[in-house]
């Protein structure tokens, strides 16, 4: 019995057409359907994040995130400098559903942990909650607005390494 090769990958993206990639998925996601004003999608903190990458098998770019770390996650980790930050976790309306988000979910657990972090926080839209929940998430603090979007912050301690 053969493997089915999967319908997509995910990996770092390091190369600019790499992050080209996720740049325009965020757009299409975030400003093009969700109507974030494009001035604030793109921020100081992309140049210094790890940006992750799903990817068809034809080369499309199908979702991306990024992973915060170090002093600038600190304002969004609450100054805990072993906790990394996820956010801007997209993915194309013809992705969703084929568990694109949670692999990319996992790949930046993967960035975080390589980096020594011992958790993952995040802002959650309040409609993803049970998305990042069955992902081991754990909603604290009151919901808050981001972009004009109900959130609330969650977290995830990392499994440690065997060593």
């Amino acid at each position: 019995m053969t493997a089915v090769p999967p319908a997509y990958t995910t990996r770092r993206a390091v190369e600019e057409s790499d992050l080209a990639a996720c740049f325009q998925v965020r757009k299409e996601v975030f400003v093009g359907e969700q109507n974030v004003p494009e001035e604030i999608e793109y921020d100081a903190y992309d140049p210094t994040a790890v940006h992750v990458l799903a990817v068809a098998a034809d080369g499309t770019a199908l979702g991306t995130g990024r992973l915060l770390y170090g002093e600038i996650a600190a304002g969004k980790t609450g100054g805990d400098l072993t906790v990394g930050s996820l956010g801007r976790l997209a993915v194309t309306q013809r992705a969703r559903g084929l568990g694109v988000g949670a692999a990319l979910v996992r790949a930046i657990e993967e960035e975080a942990a390589l980096l020594g972090l011992a958790a993952v926080d995040l802002h959650a839209q309040t409609h993803a909650l049970g998305f990042y929940e069955r992902l081991g998430y754990v909603a604290y603090g009151p919901e808050f607005p981001d972009a004009g979007i109900a959130h609330r912050a969650m977290r995830r301690a990392l499994p440690q390494a065997r060593g």
